[in-house]
C-alpha cells in the first residue's frame, strides 16, 4: 500500500497546537506542494534497461501498466503515478528509420510546454548498456537529439546512468554473493564513466557526470538484487527542483532489499530522506518561525507522522 505523504502532512497540521488561521496557511502551502508533477522523460539505446529501471526505482509492475501511447510522439509511452509522470522513450539502434522517427518523438516531446509555458520536462534519465563496448548510438541520442533540445541548464536537467554494472566485463569481476563489483570491476566502471563524460563535453561542451548502478532482473524464478540504486535514485532526486522532489515519496519501491547493496560512498538513502524533509520545511518556511518548530518538534517527539516517515519510513526501512 502507497503511503499518501500529503495526507500525512495535512493530518500532522490538523493535530498540532496551532490556531486556525495559522493552519489554514500550512494547509495551501501543502496545496500547493500536491500539485506540483514531476516529469521524467527515461531513454536510451535497445537493451539497456529502462523498463527494469523503472520497476526497480518506483514499483515493480509499473512497466505494465503504462496509460498507453501518446498519439502526439507515437512512439513514447506514458506512465502516470500520481505527482510522478514518466516518458519512456523506446530504444534506438534498431536501425536507421526507426531511429529517426524515435528521435523526431524524443525532440518534439523535450519542446513541448506546460500550461504556465515552462519545458513540459523537468528531467531526462539517460541510460547507458554498460556491458556495450559501441555506445555509438548512446551519444548520438545525447549529443544531437537531447542537449540541442532541452534548452535551459542542460546540464542539470540530463542525468547519465550506466546501467549492467555486473556484467561490464562479461560477468568477470563480479561479487555475486555480495552482489558488488571487485576493484578491478569498480576500475573499468570509472573509467567507462570518465570516458563517457569527456566524450558528452568534447561534443557538446555540457560538463555531466555520470553514475553506474545494476537495475537487478527478475525473471523464471531467478532473482539478482540491483547495486546502487539508492544512489541511483538520489542521483535524480538532487536534480529535482526542490518543491517538486515529494513526488517520488509516494511511488519509491517498499522492498527492502533494493535499496541494501550501494557503492558505500555515502548514505544516499539518509540523502534522500534529507532532500524529501528539505522540502517539508521549505514548504512550511513562509509561516512564523514558531510555527516551523512547532510543525517539527511535534514530528521529532514521535506524534507527527510526516518527519518520521521521511526520516525512518521510506525505502521499507
Amino acid at each position: 500500500m502507497k503511503n499518501d505523504i500529503f495526507i500525512k502532512m495535512q493530518n500532522d497540521v490538523m493535530t498540532a497546537q496551532l490556531d486556525e488561521q495559522t493552519k489554514q496557511v500550512l494547509f495551501d502551502n501543502i496545496l500547493k506542494l500536491k500539485e506540483q508533477k514531476i516529469n521524467l522523460m527515461v531513454t536510451g539505446a535497445t537493451g539497456c534497461g529502462k523498463s527494469s529501471t523503472i520497476n526497480a526505482l518506483f514499483d515493480m509492475e509499473v512497466a505494465k501498466v503504462g496509460v498507453g501511447v501518446d498519439p502526439e510522439t507515437m512512439s513514447i509511452q506514458k506512465y502516470e503515478l500520481d505527482n510522478l509522470i514518466l516518458w519512456d522513450s523506446p530504444g534506438l539502434g534498431d536501425g536507421k528509420e526507426k531511429d529517426r522517427s524515435h528521435s523526431k518523438a524524443i525532440i518534439k516531446k523535450l519542446n513541448e510546454l506546460d500550461e504556465e509555458g515552462n519545458p513540459l520536462i523537468d528531467l531526462v534519465l539517460v541510460i547507458l548498456d554498460g556491458s556495450s563496448r559501441d555506445l555509438g548510438t548512446s551519444y548520438e541520442l545525447i549529443n544531437q537529439v537531447i542537449i540541442p533540445n532541452i534548452g535551459e541548464n542542460a546540464k542539470e536537467r540530463i542525468l547519465i546512468a550506466i546501467n549492467q554494472a555486473d556484467v561490464a566485463m562479461k560477468g568477470r569481476n563480479w561479487d555475486y554473493e555480495q552482489n558488488q563489483p571487485q576493484e578491478k570491476l569498480i576500475a573499468f566502471l570509472d573509467e567507462k564513466a570518465d570516458s563517457v563524460k569527456a566524450r558528452v563535453k568534447e561534443a557538446t561542451g555540457v560538463e555531466i557526470e555520470p553514475i553506474y548502478y545494476s537495475a537487478g532482473y527478475k525473471e523464471e524464478g531467478e532473482e539478482q538484487k540491483p547495486w546502487n540504486l539508492s544512489k541511483l535514485l538520489y542521483f535524480i532526486v538532487q536534480h529535482t527542483p526542490t518543491k517538486k522532489r515529494l513526488s517520488y515519496v509516494d511511488n519509491i519501491s517498499q522492498r527492502k532489499e533494493m535499496w541494501e547493496d550501494d557503492d558505500g560512498l555515502d548514505d544516499y538513502r539518509e540523502e534522500v530522506q534529507k532532500s524529501f524533509l528539505d522540502t517539508v520545511i521549505e514548504a512550511v518556511g513562509e509561516v512564523a518561525t514558531r510555527v516551523l518548530k512547532s510543525v517539527v518538534n511535534t514530528a521529532v517527539s514521535g506524534t507527527g507522522k510526516v518527519v518520521r516517515f521521511l526520516t525512518g519510513g521510506l525505502f521499507g526501512w
